[in-house]
């Protein structure tokens, strides 16, 4: 990142912790963060906002190249480099946010998949280091409640049996 203008001077960062029950395995909701298709589509946080891959390479050593924001306007880019992947049970990488040539924000994310009664407890750890103000933990913070909140909800929904 050297040479990245940055928007402050001064460096907010959190540490933004989340647990999920989700009816559903941990193959399944591991999977649901593999395979990007699926990535995109719990992975908005609005009907407004849009998520686009433009490189996806889910591995340890992998980088994802993304754009999101508002459809209209899917501004910021983002890198997400994998750098430890231990299949159903954790994922850990880095992601960098920007902007025009500026950092907004740099997060260290520790996913892990654990077997609960229900199916999973998912639970996510964020250390963000916002350089655009507090704003940006902010919207990480509601950004990963909505988006897990649709993991659960696409996981958990099962079809109707079939009544042939």
């Amino acid at each position: 990142m050297a040479g990245c203008a940055r928007m402050t001077t001064s460096i907010q960062h959190a540490t933004l912790e989340f647990e999920n029950e989700i009816a559903a395995r941990p193959h399944a909701v591991f999977s649901a963060y593999a395979d990007v298709g699926q990535r995109i589509g719990w992975g908005t946080p609005s009907d407004t906002a849009t998520l686009i891959y433009d490189a996806a390479d889910f591995r340890e050593g992998g980088t994802d190249r993304f754009r999101c924001g508002p459809k209209d306007d899917p501004s910021i880019h983002g890198t997400t480099q994998y750098l430890a992947i231990a299949e159903d049970r954790h994922i850990v990488s880095i992601e960098t946010l920007a902007t025009t040539g500026q950092t907004l924000a740099v997060a260290l994310n520790t996913i892990m998949f654990l077997p609960a009664a229900s199916g999973t407890r998912l639970v996510v750890t964020v250390q963000v280091a916002s350089f655009a103000g507090k704003g940006m933990i902010e919207g990480y913070e509601q950004g990963h409640r909505t988006c897990l909140a649709n993991l659960a909800s696409l996981l958990s929904w099962q079809p109707a049996p079939d009544k042939t």
